[in-house]
């Protein structure tokens, strides 16, 4: 087995400009470490228990299978503050069958992003580390 002692998510942007403004103004993620200059430089930004970083610049869209799960203490409270802030929402805050609380929304290259609030009375609430 390969011991991990870190791990990010790496995101190739259309227009990282766009993605910075994006997920350090729009989602507010706090800056890790910035990297280079100019209009390609990286910015890691904190995620939970990960980084995020944006680097780089893609010709297209990142794969459509690409998804980002943010857990927030509160689903209603994140969805009308980055509604607030123009996101793209793809579908409110809603209590699902397996008992989280998911709302989706999506990146200005639409990378999916699911915010998710697990309710006190869930099973995750009781696991070390979630």
């Amino acid at each position: 087995m390969v011991h991990v002692l870190s791990s990010r998510t790496l995101l190739r942007p259309t227009d990282p400009e766009r993605s910075r403004t994006f997920y350090g103004g729009k989602l507010g993620l706090e800056i890790y470490r910035e990297f280079g200059t100019g209009p390609e430089r990286g910015t890691v930004y904190f995620l939970g228990g990960g980084f995020l970083e944006v680097s780089g610049r893609a010709e297209t869209p990142p794969s459509p299978g690409l998804e980002l799960w943010l857990q927030v203490a509160d689903a209603r409270q994140a969805y009308e503050q980055l509604a607030g802030q123009g996101v793209e929402i793809l579908r409110p805050p809603r209590k699902e069958p397996w008992g989280l609380i998911e709302m989706w929304a999506a990146d200005p290259d639409g990378v999916r992003i699911c915010v998710v609030e697990v309710p006190a009375e869930h099973p995750l609430r009781n696991r070390p580390g979630i």
